[in-house]
């Protein structure tokens, strides 16, 4: 995608991210913890973040899709053949237990497949970006970004995703919240497959970027997931050499769909189908 809105989307998170830490590291804050249809947790966080965000995107030539947006017809999506897919805080329950593993989540999907994504970690100062024509990197302790920088620049400071160095063994991630008994079997599977397997627990869409780093070899979630927890990161999966598939197929997984459900997915890195 162009360069100077991928930086856009860029600074969005960036910026998204230092409105989260002030709500976060506000000794006194209430963080005003509502329920959401699905039971799941709202912040006020989560909604400073969507309104910085909304600020930056709106300016952009596409449509957002945000989980702390307006509920969209899907009549009306029908017809977005590019739009952003957003998640203002991914891994509130994170947020909420104060362990710093949630994230600014923002994808750029065409035709149905993320091109671009940006996910911002605010606690650890990480960002990791990317897109399909010129890759996947992570840039260490990025506190802002400039109104006047490129992603160029980014790409000279950050280091370039998948990283060279090989860990030992066969490493899963799974989810920190979500450990479901299919997860469980999956990994007897591969310990059965492979002489040392290793698993390796973490929140919201870290799992992802752990994959895109080459740090593990296989991500399964056999649990639900909407899509804008998982378009920023199999964005930068894809940009990195990797893919994320449907679990019972060898197809990708889509996005802005008529139900915004995911199925159960694999995420696997540049070398290829490892399970």
């Amino acid at each position: 995608m162009d360069k100077k809105i991928l930086y856009v989307a860029i600074r969005a998170a960036i910026e998204a991210g230092a409105k989260i830490m002030e709500v976060y590291t506000d000794p006194n804050a209430d963080f005003e913890i509502e329920k959401k249809a699905d039971n799941s947790p709202l912040t006020i966080a989560d909604r400073k973040s969507h309104e910085v965000i909304s600020s930056f995107l709106k300016e952009t030539p596409y449509p957002i899709l945000s989980e702390e947006g307006r509920k969209i017809a899907t009549e009306e999506r029908r017809s977005w053949n590019e739009l952003w897919v957003v998640d203002p805080l991914d891994g509130t329950k994170e947020f909420i237990k104060r362990n710093g593993e949630f994230t600014v989540n923002i994808a750029y999907v065409r035709n149905g497949y993320p091109e671009a994504g940006v996910i911002y970690i605010p606690v650890k100062q990480e960002l990791y970006f990317g897109d399909c024509e010129t890759g996947a990197y992570k840039v260490n302790g990025i506190a802002q970004a400039a109104p006047d920088g490129t992603v160029e620049a980014l790409m000279e400071k950050g280091c370039r995703l998948p990283y060279e160095d090989k860990h030992e063994g066969f490493v899963v991630v799974a989810s920190r919240s979500h450990l479901t008994p299919e997860t469980e079997a999956y990994i007897e599977q591969m310990k059965q497959q492979h002489a040392q397997v290793t698993t390796v627990s973490s929140g919201s869409s870290l799992k992802l970027c752990l994959v895109a780093e080459g740090k593990a070899d296989v991500y399964p979630r056999f649990a639900p997931t909407m899509e804008w927890d998982t378009a920023a990161g199999h964005a930068i999966v894809r940009a990195a050499g990797g893919e994320v598939y449907q679990a019972e197929e060898k197809t990708p997984l889509r996005y802005n769909k008529e139900d915004l459900l995911n199925p159960w997915f694999i995420v696997l890195p540049k070398e290829g189908r490892r399970e």
